[in-house]
């Protein structure tokens, strides 16, 4: 599953009860609607021209695995239950519920993807979290596969699968925030795609051209595989 770490906190103020509530429903929202985008084959948020990279071929094992392992305990359940029809009804309102919630994460991961347009980068975390990049901060990008437990101060990182393969360096700090509304200044962004080669070449490629042909943004040391 993909999920956010890392991050210095910036002043923007205590979130509220209310607005986390309000963030939490918009979310549920955006991975309900990504259902329908995702019978219908079409990305959200990709424009003529931009280009898109996929993060969930990673996780798609694992989240069908664990939607069909819920199916099989709603049919279980339902055969146990038979003769308690309240209790019945209520555990199948949550089991749908559930395998509903992990195909819809699924679904907005495969219908959201990274998108690099003109003069930024896209960077997504599914329905949960969105942070703008303009190519003119970039200093470097590589691929760089991490398995990271806790991110550094300043270090955003959206794994996927417990894993990042793209390490974006950036000139000026960017702010993004995060699903409950927290505000964090970051100078270095962490993320995975399906194809991280061909996305830190694309990346390369859009900030050579938007810091007007200069030296390209390569590795800051050798490509590797990382824990910790």
């Amino acid at each position: 599953m993909s999920g956010a770490v890392g991050g210095g906190a910036v002043d923007g103020g205590p979130v509220t009860l209310g607005g986390k509530l309000r963030r939490l429903a918009g979310h549920e929202g955006r991975w309900l609607v990504s259902l329908g985008w995702w019978v219908a084959r079409r990305r959200i948020g990709v424009a003529a021209g931009e280009r898109a990279f996929g993060y969930a071929g990673v996780q798609a094992a694992l989240v069908y695995g664990l939607a069909f392992v819920c199916a099989v305990e709603t049919a279980g359940l339902a055969v146990l239950l038979a003769g308690v029809p309240v209790a019945h009804a209520v555990l199948l309102v949550v089991d749908v519920y559930t395998v509903l919630t992990m195909l819809g994460l699924q679904a907005a991961a495969v219908t959201r993807p990274h998108v690099l347009g003109s003069g930024v980068l896209r960077v997504r975390d599914g329905a949960r979290m969105e942070i703008r990049v303009p190519l003119e901060r970039i200093a470097s990008v590589r691929y760089d596969l991490r398995f990271t437990k806790e991110a550094a101060e300043g270090v955003l990182e959206l794994q996927v699968g417990g894993q990042t393969s793209v390490t974006v360096e950036l000139r000026e700090p960017v702010v993004a925030v995060r699903l409950l509304g927290r505000r964090v200044s970051v100078r270095t962004v962490r993320f995975h795609a399906d194809d991280a080669r061909g996305a830190v070449a694309a990346v390369r490629e859009a900030v050579r051209e938007a810091q007007g042909g200069g030296a390209d943004p390569e590795d800051v040391g050798p490509s590797s595989v990382r824990r910790g």
